[in-house]
């Protein structure tokens, strides 16, 4: 009873609900407000086009992963449950190399230092060679991978769903460090890839902080809340920053499950601005501002400067929304339904939609050179331009 009791509270707090009335109540005059808001129709703005579309496997469908693909030197690279791991033209979509794995690969895969490695649910690390997809590597971290891992000065960083961050030599795979944050009672399923920077590995952890660690060593450096876990119940203090913090120069952004972004100089870990509109995905970064999908739907733009509010848009309300993307003067999020939603940055106004698939967009979108790629929860991807 008790399992059951927490995985209804699971499905509550990931949905972005905020109530249950008028699930019992029979009153047919009440706007249901646990339901997904109806798409209605506009006069598009902007037009989209697909380029590509390809499927590399049985998707990871409702293990909560949020499977995302990698870009990087002109190629998509993209894992699925079962299917091992595809490389593609970014372009054309033409297949470059497959490698087929027995591996139950659940995170998205990390592109880096000519290697591409994916974690699997059984917390096996399988790095590929990225021009030929042979296998480097492998190596283990104990409990499930989830998050991309991230790769770069001779190190792949792997965050493991235990609350553990672990370091390898991308050059053989040998184990170089760890580090250990204990995780809360109740936490939105899901997380994300650290991110590098010089000397530095940023992670955003389910207890609503962010932690700087030295790459060389681990060490710790500085710790910030972003979200504060307040609350009388598990369920309410839940904080979780499972977007990939976004370093932009000498700034990181993150956004929190419990509805703040902040801005950190990434340095020292001082706060420089805090707003009250975000959520437990990564945010988008513009020139002059963040956008950032709350878990009830909204989308916010906020000033990069300040943390102000440009706009919101709250059209696409409880529709399960992933993380936003920047795409050419666009904010993009995808949906529950399988659907992408393309909104004119200056002012939130919705400008295109076109669906990529019936099943899930849970992992964030990723955009390269102009192009536009999303996963599905079925393992199906597709690319996309912004017609000229």
């Amino acid at each position: 009873m008790l399992r059951a009791v927490i995985a209804l509270s699971c499905v509550l707090a990931v949905s972005g609900c905020s109530t249950v009335r008028g699930w019992f109540d029979g009153d047919d005059d009440e706007v249901n407000t646990t339901e997904p808001a109806e798409l209605t129709d506009f006069a598009p703005s902007a037009s989209v086009d697909r380029l590509w579309t390809a499927g590399v496997g049985k998707g990871e469908r409702r293990i909560g992963a949020r499977q995302s693909p990698a870009v990087a030197g002109g190629r998509v690279y993209a894992a699925a449950l079962t299917g091992g791991v595809h490389a593609f033209d970014l372009q054309s979509g033409a297949a470059v190399w497959h490698h087929e794995s027995e591996l139950p690969l659940s995170g998205g895969p990390g592109v880096g230092e000519g290697l591409v490695v994916a974690g699997s649910l059984e917390g096996d690390v399988l790095a590929l060679d990225a021009q030929s997809g042979a296998e480097r590597w492998r190596a283990e971290v104990g409990n499930e991978v989830i998050a991309a891992p991230a790769i770069g000065q001779g190190v792949v960083v792997v965050r493991s769903n235990d609350g553990r961050v672990s370091a390898f030599d991308a050059t053989n795979g040998e184990r170089l460090w760890f580090w250990v944050r204990d995780l809360p009672a109740l936490t939105v399923r899901g997380n994300d890839a650290p991110v590098l920077g010089p000397g530095y590995v940023f992670v955003g952890n389910d207890d609503g902080t962010v932690i700087a660690l030295g790459l060389n060593d681990g060490r710790p450096i500085w710790e910030q809340a972003v979200g504060q876990p307040d609350g009388r119940t598990d369920l309410e203090r839940m904080a979780d920053v499972d977007g990939s913090p976004v370093l932009d120069d000498v700034v990181l952004y993150a956004s929190s499950y419990k509805g703040q972004t902040m801005a950190i100089e990434a340095p020292s870990g001082r706060p420089l601005w805090s707003s009250d509109h975000g959520g437990s995905g990564r945010v988008g970064v513009a020139t002059d501002r963040l956008v950032v999908a709350d878990p009830a739907g909204t989308v916010w733009a906020l000033d990069k400067n300040g943390g102000t509010v440009l706009w919101q848009q709250d059209a696409l309300a409880r529709r399960d929304l992933s993380s936003a993307a920047v795409h050419d003067g666009y904010a993009v999020v995808g949906d529950f339904d399988g659907y992408l939603h393309w909104l004119r940055l200056e002012n939130g106004e919705l400008a295109a939609r076109t669906r990529a698939g019936r099943a899930a967009i849970k992992g964030a979108p990723v955009v390269a050179d102009g192009v536009l790629v999303v996963q599905t929860v079925e393992g199906d991807l597709s690319a996309y331009r912004v017609g000229q």
